[in-house]
């Protein structure tokens, strides 16, 4: 059986000057995240965006995806710090996520450069998040050893 996760948006006013909030129905993890249609396409000043919720799932998802191709390859990380970044820009005049970028850092005993960046790529292409978005948003993956 699927997993099920929700979130929830209460919404007011129209697209321009309205506003609404995002919670986790399911965790409760977080609750009134503040929403506008400027913090999609301007400045955040403190409020969030679906294209940054969209790069923390992202993020989360590389992360678990690629500590798991890690320890399969015999070489568990001590740490990775992921960032995701996704581009939403006008195509063809309509608002679109059109790239994914992730960018990771490791920390891992027992592998060289090549073989991590190779990993990563495989994770990046592996993560659910990545499959989901696969073949409508490019996404790439800059990976880095720390030693």
């Amino acid at each position: 059986m699927a997993t099920v996760r929700r979130a929830m948006v209460n919404w007011e006013g129209d697209l321009a000057t309205g506003s609404g909030h995002v919670d986790a129905a399911t965790s409760g993890a977080f609750s009134k995240l503040p929403v506008t249609w400027a913090s999609r396409t301007e400045t955040a000043n403190g409020r969030t965006s679906p294209e940054e919720l969209l790069a923390a799932a992202h993020a989360s998802c590389f992360s678990m995806a690629f500590s798991s191709e890690l320890a399969k390859a015999g070489s568990p990380p001590q740490s990775l710090a992921v960032s995701s970044e996704i581009a939403f820009d006008r195509v063809d005049g309509k608002w679109t996520v059109v790239s994914g970028k992730l960018s990771v850092r490791g920390r891992v005993a027992g592998i060289d450069a090549a073989r991590f960046s190779e990993l990563a790529t495989q994770a990046k292409d592996g993560c659910p998040i990545s499959r989901a978005l696969a073949g409508n948003v490019s996404l790439t993956v800059e990976a880095s050893l720390d030693r």
